[in-house]
């Protein structure tokens, strides 16, 4: 598939969602399920957006966010993006067949594929593992010492959750458990370390600020008889995000500028150079670039659009990948099930994770039955003159996990007159990993 940069006043079909939904129920009617849309062109807006707020940076391309190598080599394909951010090794290795600059974001226990790595020249040229202690050295070691195997590339993973000052007895961590690398002594002295060890080369530096690239600062309520109650906890909370994330900036500004500075004057007192300092996500790239201490972002959920990123004030992806559910069955009046739907996102359990019906407008999930494996019925004015046969149209709470439930994705590309949605045409058809034969997790 080809994808270019939308130019300014480009349509945007999905704002019109009365027309739009049903112009894809008609380009895929003959296609068989589970089906999976691409919007190429809301793809192509939400690949613009991120380089904008990117400001110049260059985007690495979170691959578990989008999980279809010709998609990730298309967005590639545009300037300003620039190589990968892998999540297995197994991946990252399959990933330097095809692509010269692979960072594993996360450390690797996978003796075997370590093994594959320290056989493979090439891969070692391409592939740079991400490390946050002295025992993932130790483990490269026991597969083969550094006079049997080629100069392995890595990187230091660095902690920047947050944990506010406390207050009184409340205390708390904001962010998410990754490394135990949380201040530049611990940064310097892990760096001293790689640079002591034969076979090892550290040639970057990644902090990811999950609070703040992965947490909405715009929630809303729910529906339903508690409505009212349900905003304005939702308010609250909102206000509290926003409370805490502006706090948690200015500790990631401060404490990953003097890391990085400490890891720098250990890397180039040796003589080496340190090539990429790696921050931000989807979320907060628009913070991320005002950081001087980082040379790249990463992001990947921002090209697909979930729900769980509707809610940020910062930005407003277009919805690029949707997935359709045919009615199946009618149990009762104001009730129509659908085929499949339990498509449930990783994380803390809740509302949010599930995915969302966003076709026909007015339905609701039935709450004691959720989203099912097999079945899930719908509720509403909008069920009421669904048939059997007729397709309904879903959002997932994440990026790339929905590739984990299709062997491929329809491309499809809407056309536009007189700010409506007139048609959409099948403009490709790709694999997701899963269509090429790939489970990695």
């Amino acid at each position: 598939m080809r994808l270019t940069l939308p130019t300014t006043g480009t349509p945007q079909a999905w704002s019109d969602p009365a027309s739009y939904w049903p112009a894809l129920s008609a380009a895929v009617a003959d296609r068989p399920g589970p089906l999976v849309t691409l919007d190429a062109a809301a793809l192509e807006h939400n690949a613009g957006d991120l380089l904008r707020r990117a400001g110049g940076l260059p985007v690495r391309v979170a691959t578990k966010s989008v999980r279809s190598r010709p998609v990730l080599q298309a967005v590639l394909g545009l300037p300003g993006y620039a190589g990968v951010l892998a999540y297995t090794l197994p991946e990252a290795l399959w990933a330097a067949g095809w692509c010269d600059d692979v960072v594993l974001g996360y450390p690797t226990a996978d003796r075997v594929a370590v093994a594959r790595l320290l056989g493979d020249e090439r891969a070692c040229r391409r592939v740079t593992l991400m490390v946050d202690s002295a025992e993932h050295l130790d483990l490269v070691d026991s597969v083969a010492g550094a006079g049997a195997r080629p100069e392995v590339r890595v990187a230091l993973d660095l902690d920047l959750s947050y944990e506010p000052p406390r207050a009184g007895r409340l205390t708390g961590r904001v962010g998410v458990y990754r490394s135990p690398v949380a201040t530049a002594a611990q940064a310097r002295e892990l760096a001293r370390q790689v640079l002591a060890r034969p076979g090892f080369r550290l040639v970057g530096v990644m902090g990811y600020e999950a609070q703040l690239a992965g947490v909405g600062d715009a929630l809303a309520g729910t529906g339903g008889p508690l409505a009212r109650a349900r905003s304005a906890a939702a308010d609250a909370r909102t206000l509290l995000v926003r409370r805490l994330q502006a706090a948690s900036w200015q500790d990631v500004l401060e404490r990953r500028a003097v890391m990085v500075a400490a890891v720098r004057e250990v890397v180039e007192s040796a003589g080496g150079t340190l090539e990429f300092v790696n921050g931000g996500g989807t979320g907060s790239l628009h913070l991320t670039r005002q950081d001087p201490s980082v040379t790249e972002v990463a992001a990947g959920s921002g090209l697909f659009g979930p729900t769980l990123f509707d809610r940020y004030r910062a930005f407003s992806p277009a919805p690029a990948t949707a997935f359709a559910l045919p009615v199946v069955r009618r149990p009762g009046a104001g009730v129509a099930t659908v085929l499949g739907g339990g498509w449930v996102a990783s994380g803390p359990p809740g509302h949010d994770r599930l995915p969302t019906p966003v076709w026909p407008p007015d339905v609701s999930l039935v709450t004691h039955e959720g989203a099912g494996e097999v079945q899930t019925p719908l509720r509403g004015p909008g069920a009421r003159d669904l048939r059997v046969g007729d397709l309904t149209w879903w959002r997932h709470a994440k990026a790339g996990e929905l590739c984990e439930h299709t062997d491929e994705l329809v491309v499809v590309r809407p056309r536009t007159a007189a700010g409506a949605t007139t048609a959409a045409e099948v403009e490709d058809v790709v694999p997701t990993y899963r269509g090429e034969g790939k489970a990695f997790l």
